[in-house]
């Protein structure tokens, strides 16, 4: 379990603990900012794409990946930036962060019928983006189906109700309790709120279309989606 920071919300004054997200390297590790105790944190007023990640090594295979800055939501409104120790932030623009220089092949979608093919869809998906022995979560989400490879937790909601707060904080705690980084795939969407909370936790989020095609719709699933090119 990645260890804990207290965080004071630099608007209201109110205190967090909060656990910096694990991503998955290429290598398959698990890489989590480590997160500088002594640090400040900050509100984040404006977003800037050139402020929004950072560069972390992996310490299994010393691989160096841009993941998103780690940040929380206060219940006041606030979204608070933790500092990270020994942080570089990307340079300019509005280009995405740079990938490992590789070609993946083209992903090869399945037309979604049913439940099951928006299951198979993800499935596909996510082992295009590299991750292998995709498996049936362990825990059952309270909507829609679980799925998990090693250093993920994915849940797929292939209901005509758009993903509320509650399913995305679920599937965060239930990956921070297992070290895991996460992603949610949904078929009719997510709401307002739902896109908001899963921005704060750094959940990356995708719309699976009747092609069986994930799309990304949030900077984190933009993130997963370029660290495999």
């Amino acid at each position: 379990m990645p260890e804990s920071v207290a965080v004071c919300c630099p608007a209201c004054g109110r205190e967090h603990q909060y656990a910096a997200p694990s991503y998955p390297c290429a290598c398959g590790a698990p890489v989590t900012p480590p997160l500088d105790h002594h640090g400040t944190p900050t509100a984040v007023v404006h977003r800037a794409w050139a402020e929004e990640w950072v560069t972390v090594p992996c310490a299994a295979c010393g691989r160096r990946g841009q993941w998103p800055y780690p940040e929380l939501g206060c219940p006041c409104g606030t979204v608070v930036r933790i500092p990270v120790a020994g942080a570089r932030s990307e340079p300019g623009g509005a280009e995405p962060p740079a990938s490992p220089s590789r070609r993946r092949r083209v992903f090869q979608p399945v037309t979604i019928r049913t439940a099951r093919d928006a299951v198979t869809a993800a499935a596909l998906y996510l082992r295009w983006l590299g991750y292998r022995d995709i498996r049936r979560a362990d825990q059952r989400p309270p909507s829609g189906i679980g799925l998990a490879a090693r250093g993920l937790l994915a849940q797929v909601d292939p209901t005509v109700r758009p993903a509320a707060v509650r399913d995305v904080e679920c599937l965060w705690l239930t990956a921070m309790t297992e070290s895991a980084g996460c992603a949610y795939f949904s078929l009719a969407g997510f709401s307002p709120d739902a896109r908001a909370r899963a921005d704060a936790l750094g959940v990356p989020l995708f719309v699976l279309d009747l092609t069986g095609t994930p799309q990304p719709v949030n900077s984190h699933a933009d993130a997963l989606d370029a660290a495999a090119d």
